[in-house]
């Protein structure tokens, strides 16, 4: 009972910083899983399942808030949905034991990009400036976001967030408000992927449920905390968490003494502490806020 509470609060924490950031749900709730031993195709299916809801969840919240633009979704949606049913039926092909440390891999990496993409962004108000994303970026994008969406538990919003972002002309809010929303079609696909390849008694329900129930309660919030919590602080978050959890994944398949894991244990917690206290310390910055307001005022 107690580790369907903690599963409850972590899927809560999850959508929080999932809804806020366009990214976040999957790679927490995986690496979390597979901390706790469960296989990879698994665990993936499970936060899958669970998904289904919580992201149907999201999407109404973000709609109500104004924070989506259809167009995006309708782009996302397709070949986002095909890439996460070939993810799905890739993985449950694949042998658990023998693939886990190179899911904690992808994910471990996953967590440094999102420190690195976000601890250098001031405010969540920001527009990125940079090339516009075409039309046909959209088809490999979806796909690709889709694909490791699955294979890894998370990717969709890492993936496909960032990207969008250096739209200059799509409103960051609004570009999460719609990773989030198109996410409900990926994780569809994947979990109807997982339980043809799978079969339902492979997925473990109970723990999608209380994943599922946190993620619920926390939808609304986060459609709403978007507006009022500066992203990038979110994102050096939840990227060291996601490095925390993946790097004791890792350290269970090496032969290292205990005051090697404690050390190295100890160094990733150190460091992620400094980049959070960097992040905020940035955002107090006046120069950065003043930098801030100005491109505020060229934009509009």
């Amino acid at each position: 009972m107690q580790k369907l509470i903690v599963l409850a609060l972590v899927g809560l924490a999850a959508q929080l910083v999932d809804g806020s950031l366009g990214m976040g749900y999957g790679l927490t709730s995986t690496s979390l899983l597979l901390m706790y031993g469960i296989a990879p195709a698994a665990a993936s299916a499970s936060v899958h399942m669970a998904e289904v809801v919580t992201t149907a969840a999201s999407g109404i919240s973000h709609m109500r808030f104004g924070n989506v633009d259809k167009e995006i979704v309708l782009k996302l949606i397709i070949p986002g949905s095909i890439g996460a049913f070939l993810g799905a039926t890739v993985l449950s092909h694949l042998p658990g034991d023998m693939l886990k440390p190179y899911i904690s891999i992808f994910l471990l990496l996953l967590g440094l990009y999102i420190i690195f993409r976000f601890i250098f962004q001031y405010s969540q108000s920001d527009k990125a400036e940079g090339k516009k994303v075409s039309k046909k970026m959209f088809i490999p994008l979806g796909f690709i976001a889709g694909f490791f969406d699955a294979t890894g538990g998370g990717g969709w919003g890492p993936i496909a967030t960032p990207t969008l972002l250096s739209n200059k002309d799509l409103e960051p809010r609004k570009v999460i408000g719609s990773v989030d929303t198109s996410e409900f079609a990926v994780s569809l696909s994947s979990s109807i992927g997982f339980l043809l390849s799978l079969g339902a008694n492979e997925i473990n329900w109970i723990w999608a449920l209380a994943l599922m129930m946190g993620g619920m309660v926390a939808a609304p919030i986060a459609a709403f905390l978007i507006k009022i919590i500066p992203s990038h602080l979110l994102g050096v978050i939840v990227g060291g968490m996601i490095i925390l959890t993946n790097v004791q994944t890792l350290l269970k398949f090496g032969n290292l003494s205990d005051t090697w894991n404690s050390f190295i244990n100890f160094a990733v917690f150190l460091i992620w502490a400094f980049s959070v206290l960097y992040a905020m310390k940035k955002h107090r910055n006046p120069e950065v806020q003043n930098r801030n307001i100005t491109k505020s005022i060229h934009v509009e």
